[in-house]
């Protein structure tokens, strides 16, 4: 979604998708279409991928499986994620990334076409839909560093705010229509075929993916192997102060609102807010506060990138708190909404200070790190929180969830760079970075 009405035309007002991410200036660049193809494929997964989340949960209580075994499919596709990342990483800085995208839609709709079919023939067992599913992470753990780079090498320094709004704005709406259309769905048509439509969306992805232009990425220099590409990304991750430290704040701040979104959030629901539908609601109230965040982000550009987006993290402690208490619903949703808002403006502000910031060569390898301290500790978590809640009781570990958050979040501001990192409107040069 790049805000024109026609997608040939190249409007005056955003230039960040209608030319190369060098400013050499070549008329309507490669890179202004990338952008389109890249914002309509995610679209496209991001209905198919959000409906078949639901979809595979039921599939496995339609075969007769219970909670656990819910997991256990769900744990198949974390799994993979967090082991294959790195590489992952590192195969999109050497390889077209483009390729590795197109492979990874290939492999993701050919394991949910599996599962699918499996489902709909009644034929499907645990292991086998554990199998799919974590062929599924598997592609999951490639494509995401590539995609993310790809995104990155398609918009250029003065308008790349902008572009990454519109894009996170349209992709966060699309993943809340997926959500409530693949519900809908799953309860009219059954989870087999809305799984077979997200397989159907991973190859409309990958053809669109197919049609990417990576002329304007400079040739990738075949270095020393794949454990040389990956100690090559460790060190660019590590010798930044504020990349590591904020990826290390959301490690745990996404390990502790997963669990309690996961957890703590249904319980209170079933025994203080109504049920399962009004715990549903307070999930998109937080995902239409995305939507809106990117709106804003649109308009609004923060000098101190790191400094605001930050600070726009401590309302993630929130719904936690209010879950804590518990709030009436109607003040659930309104926290919730807000909550979603204002981290999306530290979203839009991190793609941008990366985008800023990492050498194009190793943005794939940059972000598989990001990645992977953003989901290492989100199973182990989601397991703990069970434990957690038998051992100090579910008020106790709610208000435990939102100090954690606030801790975290505090102690990232002490890191000099976190405070001081501004935008810049040109593109960052080598010396920059040296300098950083």
């Amino acid at each position: 979604m790049t805000s024109r009405p026609d997608p040939a035309a190249e409007p005056a007002d955003h230039p960040a998708v209608g030319h190369a991410v060098s400013g050499s200036g070549s008329g309507p660049s490669r890179t202004g279409r990338n952008y389109r193809l890249l914002t309509g494929a995610a679209v496209v997964t991001a209905l198919g991928a959000n409906g078949s989340f639901i979809a595979a949960a039921f599939a496995v209580l339609d075969a007769g499986g219970d909670s656990s075994d819910v997991g256990l499919v769900a744990a198949s596709r974390t799994l993979p994620l967090v082991v294959f990342l790195l590489v992952g990483g590192a195969v999109a800085d050497r390889m077209p990334r483009h390729r590795v995208m197109v492979a990874a839609n290939a492999l993701n709709f050919l394991s949910q076409g599996a599962f699918a079919l499996l489902v709909l023939t009644g034929e499907a067992r645990l292991w086998q839909m554990m199998l799919l599913t974590a062929l599924g992470g598997t592609g999951q753990a490639f494509f995401s560093p590539a995609a993310e780079g790809m995104l990155m090498s398609s918009v250029e320094s003065e308008h790349a705010g902008r572009a990454f709004a519109l894009f996170r704005m349209a992709t966060q709406g699309a993943a809340l229509g997926g959500a409530a259309l693949g519900g809908a769905l799953v309860a009219a048509v059954g989870p087999g075929w809305v799984l077979a439509l997200d397989a159907a969306a991973f190859a409309v992805a990958g053809s669109l993916r197919a049609f990417l232009d990576v002329r304007h990425v400079p040739a990738r220099d075949e270095g020393g192997g794949l454990l040389s590409d990956l100690r090559e990304g460790w060190r660019e991750f590590i010798g930044r102060p504020w990349l590591w430290g904020v990826v290390a704040q959301f490690s745990l701040a996404n390990a502790v609102v997963g669990a309690a979104d996961a957890v703590y959030g249904p319980l209170v629901a079933r025994d203080s807010l109504g049920g399962a539908a009004p715990w549903g609601l307070a999930l998109g109230a937080f995902g239409a506060g995305t939507v809106v965040g990117a709106l804003l982000m649109t308009r609004w550009k923060p000098r101190r990138l790191l400094f605001t987006g930050t600070l726009c993290v401590f309302p993630l402690a929130l719904p936690s708190a209010a879950l804590a208490v518990p709030v009436p619903v109607e003040v659930l949703y309104a926290v919730m909404f807000f909550a979603g808002a204002t981290v999306e403006v530290f979203g839009v502000s991190w793609m941008t200070a990366l985008h800023q910031e990492i050498p194009e060569d190793k943005l794939s390898r940059v972000s598989a790190y990001d990645w992977f301290g953003s989901v290492a500790l989100m199973p182990l978590a989601t397991a703990l929180a069970g434990p957690a809640e038998s051992a100090v009781g579910l008020t106790t570990a709610l208000w435990g969830s939102s100090a954690l958050v606030v801790l975290v979040t505090a102690l990232v501001l002490l890191i000099p760079d976190v405070r001081t990192l501004t935008r810049r409107t040109t593109p960052v040069t080598a010396v920059d970075r040296q300098a950083v």
